[in-house]
Order: C-alpha cells, then structure tokens, then sequence
C-alpha cells in the first residue's frame, strides 16, 4: 500500500467510527459483508437510512403484521433491553474469589504515628506497582487501609491495583466504599465507571464517567467515557422510548376510562329521560285529578270501552266533565248509572273521576266512592238495563186522579 493509500483508508475507518450510519449505503455493500464475514457486526440502522439500504441489505420480514390504514392505536410490539443491538467488544465475566477485606472506621482520629505507618504501607504498595508486582500491591494497600480505613483515596489506590488484575466486583466494592467516605472523590467515580463498563454495565458506567469528568476531567476519563458513550446512547434512547410507549398506553387508558363514564351518564340520562316520558304518559287526559288510579286497567277493560262507544254515555261524561255537579241528574238513567258503579268497583271505592276516558275530562274528587245501587254490570256488558220501579203515588195524588174520574 502507498502510503497515501493507507491515510486514506484510516481517515475512511475514523469516519465509520464517528459516523456508524455510513455504513448502510448502498455503495458499501461489499464492506459490510466483509465485516460480517470477519464476525462483526455492523450497527443498527436509522429510520431515514432504513429506507435505503433494507431491500439491500436483509430481505423484508413479512411475518411482521402491518397496521390497517387508520389503526392509530395498534399496539407496538413490547422490546426488551435485549433487542437493543450493542458493542460489547471488551465486557468480562465478574471474578469468583472472595473480596477482600472492608475495615469500618471507628470515628476516632488517627494518631500521627499511625498515619505516619500507613503512608509507608502505601508508598510500599506503589513501589510494587512500578515493579508489575500487583499481587504486592494490593497487599499493602490492604495493610494501609486498616491502618487508616478513613481514607477514600487508599480504597480507589486499591480499586486500580484490583482492575489491573480484572477482579472487577473487588474494584466495584473498594470504589462503592471510597464514594461513601468522599462522593466527590473523582478517582473513585472515574473508576468505579470503569469496572462497570468491564462488566458491560453501560448505563451504569456512563453514569460514573460522566460524573468524574464533571469533579475533575482527566484524558483518561474522557478516553473511558468515549467507550461506553454509544452503548449508553442507545440503551438511554430505548429506555425513553419505552417510558414514551407506557405514558402513551396510560393516557390512551385514562382516555378510553372517561368515554367509557360518559357513555354510561349518556345512556343513564336517556333511561331517566324515557322513565320521565313513559311516567308522563301513563297520566289521564285533562282534568285528571291528582291521586287519581291507574287508568290502564280500566282502558284494557272490554266491556267498559264499549260502553263508552254508546252516545248517550258519550254526551253524559262530557256532561259531567263540564260540570261535575251534573252527575246527580244520571242517577236515575239506569244505562248511565250502571257504567258508573263498575268503574267505581274497578277503582275500590277511591274517589276520582272518569278523565281521560272516551275524551272526557276529569270527575270531581269529592265523589269518590259514588254509585247508584239497583244498577248492575249487565248494562255495562250490553245487556239491556233493568227498569226502574216508578215512583209510588202518595194517596192524596190517587184520591185527586179518582175525584177526576
């Protein structure tokens, strides 16, 4: 390769690296077989890049229902922190061994002389690191912290010691501990941002890494952050997108909650309305008295509608409607007189009238329980009527009539 050509096949590789969507035209097909071939992966897809590289790429996945037209309320599919395709280049399995020792401090102040021994633990400590002797290291870190267990830089000197030997839960425990004796310890976030990230807790590291560089930015904390960037971008963008799709779900339920209330009030206010007009209408014709009895028994009664077919009765309960008073003038008329004494029998005695019967009016209230004896049902039914014994003579009218003779 000429050099030249070499410059600009890296400045090509640094512009995938920035800027992975590159990757997905048409154009570098090849490339990205060739990457898949070599068993890397090639970074998901945008929407917009979606568009014109899918028929290329993989062929469409028609087992995948598309929504009617106007189904704006299809349900999307539920994913998983799985689905979520990441770059997990460099993620290790946590350690097994047992973590070294925690020592709680007892509050009280470290004498001089301690303080003094226990600077001498560690300058021992990074002398062995200078050395490559880890191992030694950690040793004496130990044996420092006892002596000043107060101390959150000699946790995060021994977090670092622990990294280099990839014990990445120890690291977690001495920077968790470091942290709790001083939060704005940079090194221990920075740190602890780091164990996370060896153990492909994205979230988790660019939580801490971005912490560390906010206390106190080094290169070496920005070069970390770098790494675990856009994994943490992607998970932080599905976790939004997740929370969007259940605030959605909630408020389309709280939706549907409220037509469903208001369609339950619209169908109660039309019952009431209907019980309101089906009540209303079951009440006699004008002039109905108040507290006069249901006349849908009287209606439905054969005999007395037929009744009411007959002039005579007709022209009398229009009389009577008119003038309530006038019903004394029907107590001799054995048709009329009839028909009233079985509706009265079908109202048990109650006071009221005939409203709304034959399209008479109301009967006065203050004749309830009225009826002419000697006047049965038969002329109601169609028979004909018994007739009325004429009123007797008195004898001084018969001597009068004889005188005459």
């Amino acid at each position: 390769f000429k050099p030249e050509d070499l410059a600009r096949l890296s400045a090509f590789i640094e512009t995938c690296r920035k800027n992975p969507e590159i990757l997905h035209i048409p154009q570098l097909a090849f490339f990205r077989d060739y990457i898949r071939l070599m068993g890397g992966k090639i970074p998901e897809a945008t929407k917009c890049s979606e568009g014109n590289t899918a028929a290329a790429d993989s062929p469409k996945d028609e087992s995948k229902p598309t929504p009617a037209p106007g189904d704006v309320h299809m349900k999307e599919p539920e994913s998983d922190e799985s689905d979520v395709e990441l770059d997990n280049d460099g993620v290790i399995e946590g350690e097994t061994e047992p973590l070294p020792e925690i020592f709680q401090a007892s509050g009280a102040e470290v004498s001089e002389e301690t303080l003094e021994e226990s600077n001498n633990k560690r300058s021992e400590a990074m002398a062995a690191l200078s050395d490559g002797n880890v191992s030694d290291a950690v040793r004496s870190f130990t044996e420092a912290i006892k002596l000043n267990p107060g101390s959150a830089a000699l946790y995060a000197k021994r977090a670092a010691a622990l990294l280099k030997q990839e014990r990445v839960n120890a690291a977690l425990q001495d920077c968790d501990q470091a942290v709790k004796l001083n939060p704005d310890s940079a090194v221990a976030h920075k740190l602890r941002g780091r164990a996370y990230r060896l153990l492909g807790k994205w979230l988790e590291a660019a939580k801490d890494l971005r912490l560390a560089c906010k206390l106190d930015c080094d290169e070496q904390a920005m070069e970390w952050l770098s790494e675990v960037q856009p994994n943490a971008t992607k998970l932080e963008e599905h976790q939004r997108r997740k929370e969007r799709r259940k605030a959605e779900k909630e408020n389309q339920a709280r939706r549907d909650r409220v037509k469903k209330a208001q369609k339950a009030q619209e169908e109660a206010r039309k019952k009431a309305d209907e019980e309101d007009r089906h009540t209303s209408g079951r009440g006699g014709g004008g002039g109905m008295p108040a507290g006069m009895p249901d006349l849908s028994d009287l209606m439905a009664d054969p005999e007395l509608m037929a009744a009411f077919t007959d002039p005579e009765i007709s022209a009398a309960f229009q009389d009577v409607s008119s003038n309530p008073s006038n019903i004394f003038k029907y107590k001799d008329n054995p048709k009329v007189a009839s028909v009233i004494n079985k509706m009265m029998k079908k109202f048990g005695g109650s006071g009221g009238g005939f409203g709304g019967v034959g399209g008479t009016g109301g009967m006065p209230t203050d004749l309830g329980g009225m009826g002419f004896e000697g006047f049965g049902d038969d002329v109601a039914s169609g028979g004909t009527p018994a007739k009325a014994d004429e009123p007797k003579k008195d004898s001084a009218a018969a001597a009068t009539d004889d005188d005459l003779d």
